[in-house]
């Protein structure tokens, strides 16, 4: 077992090994355990603005943490019932593999090594965003090119190292990399100007400004997304129960969306008489047993936590600190590319 630092309602871990043999999970062995706990332990971002992090009473907030809590909402029908589980890039994935945390939902981007070689399953994307640069507005910064020399604080561990890499060798340019593992520490490099430039998945980039208060105004983004980065939330291979659970409980938040279900009006939406709403709350069919849940799974996950649209807007929308375009993140049926599975 792992060494673990407990703070606040939330587990750090400590003391991990860089590598850690996956473990495959047993078919059911997975929701069996949560619900012997009485909570779903869930992996996410130590401190990523609009995504995941504690308040100073150490209750977690973001986008991710949402999808946390949307979870237990489906498991127990009570969305407070999960720890969240800080977790550095370095810790996520042995954190997973070893059964520390029972989901990842900790800005991972889905990729075929990952799916494979770490015995990991990734879930529907949620969300999807892209390798992006920070700037100072003084620089005279326009483009990629315009970086050429520079030195950029980045993440170890990361896609974005990786992508970083392959965009300047294939523009013929060079650079210096800062890497550090502790997410303020980065910023902080930045913002004090021991670094040109920082890089990070875009979507985190504009939350950064709140590091400056002196002159939060003083950065912009280079335009432009130079990788795709689908942010999926993982389980561990071999227990397709739990898999399924993860999957479907993101498809209902995009198919509640579609259908019109929301938060604030899921209370009327139990009296429609649209076959595909009745299934999503749970009126009709057994479609909760299926998953080794309750029926009114669905119902609980939207009345509780929300559809999509409420999770993103809470977070991300024109009234949030951090208020970013859904772009891509945006339903099939609104020109973007979010499609739920439908629950037949």
């Amino acid at each position: 077992m792992l060494k673990k630092l407990i703070f606040s309602g939330s587990v750090l871990l400590a003391g991990l090994l860089p590598t850690v043999e996956a473990t495959h999970a047993a078919n059911g062995d997975t929701l069996k355990q949560i619900r012997e706990r009485g909570e779903i332990l869930c992996g996410v971002h130590p401190a990523r603005h609009g995504f995941a992090a504690p308040d100073s009473k150490g209750t977690w907030a973001g986008f991710e943490v949402d999808y946390c809590h949307a979870l237990a909402s489906a498991v127990f029908g009570d969305a407070a019932k999960v720890r969240f589980v800080a977790l550095s890039s370095q810790q996520r994935f042995p954190a997973i593999q070893s059964g520390e945390v029972d989901v990842l939902a900790r800005n991972v981007t889905a990729t075929l090594t990952r799916d494979t070689a770490l015995g990991l399953n990734f879930a529907p994307p949620i969300f999807y965003t892209g390798t992006g640069f920070m700037v100072r507005k003084d620089a005279g910064v326009e483009k990629i090119e315009d970086l050429d020399g520079a030195t950029i604080c980045m993440a170890p561990g990361s896609t974005t190292e990786r992508n970083v890499a392959q965009i300047f060798a294939a523009r013929n340019l060079s650079y210096t990399p800062v890497v550090i593992e502790n997410n303020k520490q980065l910023v902080d490099a930045y913002v004090t100007g021991r670094c040109d430039v920082l890089t990070k998945d875009k979507a985190a980039l504009p939350g950064v400004r709140a590091y400056d208060t002196q002159d939060p105004e003083a950065h912009m983004l280079l335009p432009g997304i130079y990788s795709k980065e689908p942010l999926a939330m993982a389980v561990r291979q071999g227990d397709d129960e739990w898999y399924d659970i993860v999957k479907w409980v993101i498809y209902a938040t995009f198919n509640a969306e579609e259908l019109g279900v929301g938060q604030a009006n899921v209370e009327e939406q139990m009296k429609s008489q649209d076959p595909d709403i009745q299934s999503l709350l749970g009126v009709i069919g057994d479609y909760g047993q299926k998953l080794g849940l309750d029926d009114k799974w669905g119902y609980n996950v939207i009345s509780q936590v929300g559809n999509y649209a409420d999770i993103y807007d809470r977070h991300f929308g024109p009234k949030s600190p951090i208020a970013l375009d859904r772009d891509l993140n945006r339903l099939w049926s609104d020109g973007g590319i979010l499609y739920g599975f439908p629950i037949q």
